[in-house]
This record gives C-alpha cells, structure tokens and sequence, in this order.
C-alpha cells in the first residue's frame, strides 16, 4: 500500500466482517457468495481495492466467502489489496473466548487464513488484540518467519496504543505499517483525549494518550473501524445532539453535492495524521454511498470540521 497522500489506494477500506452469512458455524451457501459478490463489485465500482478481514469473522467464513469470489473472477487477487487479522480465539466447547498471540498461533491462524482466501499471499497482517501473555520477541519471530517465506507482505496492528507498539517494533525488524482502532464522529476519544488534558472532562476519556501522535510519528497508518458510527447519524439517532449532528452531516452533504456518509468519512479522512477510514456494510447501495471518500479529497473547511466536531459533543470546547 502506497504511503501517498495524495493518491485513493488507501484512503478507504472495505471491511468484510459482514460477508458470510451467520455469526456461528453454519455453512454459508450460494446467497451468501452471491452478496459478496455483489458487496465486492460495489467497493471495486467505488474505487476502493483495499480488502479488511480477520480469521474470526463469521467464525472464518468471510474470509472462505471472500476466497470464492477471488476464485470466480481471474485477475482479481492482483488487483487488489488482501489484510486480515489474528489474535482472537471466539470461544469454543470448554475454553473460553480469549486472546492468542503466541508466535506459533499466528503461524498457524496465518496458514488458516491463505487457505481459506485462497490466495498465496496476505498483503497486511494485523495483530488483532493486544495479548498480555504474549512475549514481542516471541511475536517478531513469527513475523519474520512469515516473511522471509514469502506467506505476509507487511505487518501492523490493531487496538494498540502507542506504547504497546513502540515495544512490539524494537523487536521486529520489519516496520509496522498501520494501526486499526475505532475512530469516528461518535467514538471521538482518540482526538478528545489530548485536548480535555487538565480539564474535569480527561477522567472520563480512557484513550492512551499519545497514540496517534506516535502512529504519526513513525508512518503508521491509522486505520478507522466503526467509521460510520453504526448509522447514528445517518439513520438511526437516539439522542438531541445526534439529531442535530445527523441535520448538519445532511445540510452540508447537500452543498458539497455529496453523501452523507461522505461526510462522514472526510471527518476523519481531514485530521493530518492521515486517518484511513474502513466501511462495514455489507449492502451495496450504502458502500456506493461512500464513493466520494475513495475519490476526492476531504472538503471540509477548518470551522466546518470543528462545527461537526462540536455538535456532535453536545457542548462547546473547553
């Protein structure tokens, strides 16, 4: 993946945990690929070639969905970019859900996942989940096995803070090239929790401080699951300032002769650090949605960002 700014191979994300049917084991079937299909072409129509999974989606069968649809279409692996996830273990029988980044796991959940995507190749892989167990070096190991075979291109993380991939890093002798975390215009403490320092308000923001800036630092892209902020505002609001943000999304997607969920996503996509935004819906027409955000540049001015900023607060900057 290219670190231009200026260029849409990277500016939006597919996220495919909706694709595959069912959250259990049940088989998926011919529906089910046939919505990823449709899903896929919808993404590709909309400029994104950058596909984001994870072993456990659907208990696999995103990423087995996902494989049969790179099969049914030659010349689609090399078109675009595959990441996926590991790190997690859903619970299962007697052992509970957990998570699990021993070095030999990550091999064998890695090896999992080719098969499944029916590819020879992962572009990006994530470490799903901070494991307080694991041991880096242990970690680097895996990760440098699994490029010197050729098996994984890149590397990155997800939900770390900045400290817990400075560790991971001084070990690892290939650089870290993306961190995915929840980021939107709701999930606002990634950006809040610098600036409420030495307000009332910072004991209420959890967010490790100084993780965006060091993902800024070191050329880690920030990647943004939950970008759309699960339609609370472009469709289902439950509170007064989620009513008044979902107006002003509408009101401004009108004059810039764009979508809402655009909108949206130039929110993030505007913030310096280069924010990568991933989109999560399986329905075609709302992907299409998000078109914009492959293609043009944000175009949100200075004050426009900081009204969405504050409106969707609920109460003015300290």
């Amino acid at each position: 993946m290219t670190k231009n700014a200026d260029t849409g191979a990277e500016r939006l994300l597919y996220g495919c945990m909706g694709l595959g049917g069912t959250w259990d084991t049940t088989p998926y079937g011919a529906a089910d690929i046939a919505n990823a299909e449709a899903a896929v072409d919808a993404a590709l129509d909309s400029g994104i070639t950058v596909f984001d999974h994870a072993d456990i989606y659907r208990h696999g069968k995103a990423e087995a969905v996902f494989g049969e649809v790179l099969s049914r279409s030659p010349g689609l692996r090399e078109r675009i970019v595959l990441q996926t996830k590991c790190g997690i273990r859903l619970a299962d029988g007697g052992r509970p859900g957990m998570y699990d980044l021993r070095g030999e796991s990550i091999v064998r959940r890695v090896e999992e996942s080719l098969e499944r995507l029916r590819t020879d190749v992962i572009d990006v892989l994530l470490l799903h989940r901070p494991d307080p167990l694991a041991d880096p070096e242990d970690i680097a190991e895996a990760l440098a096995s699994l490029h010197r075979q050729g098996l994984v291109r890149r590397f990155g993380v997800s939900n770390m803070s900045g400290p817990q991939i400075s560790l991971l890093q001084s070990f690892l002798g290939l650089p870290l090239a993306a961190n995915q975390l929840e980021m939107s215009l709701h999930r606002r403490d990634w950006l809040e929790g610098g600036v409420l320092v030495n307000t009332p308000e910072a004991a209420s923001t959890g967010f490790p401080l100084g993780t965006v800036e060091h993902c800024r630092k070191n050329g880690i892209r920030l990647q943004a699951w939950g970008a759309l902020a699960q339609g609370r505002f472009t469709g289902r609001q439950q509170t007064p300032a989620e009513q008044a943000t979902a107006r002003l999304v509408a009101s401004l997607a009108q004059a810039k002769g764009t979508s809402p969920e655009t909108v949206l996503l130039w929110w993030l996509q505007r913030h310096p650090s280069r924010i990568a935004p991933v989109i999560g819906s399986a329905r075609p027409e709302r992907i299409r949605a998000c078109a914009d955000a492959a293609r043009r540049d944000p175009e949100l001015t200075h004050e426009e960002w900081y009204e969405l900023w504050i409106t969707a607060r609920g109460a003015a900057l300290p």
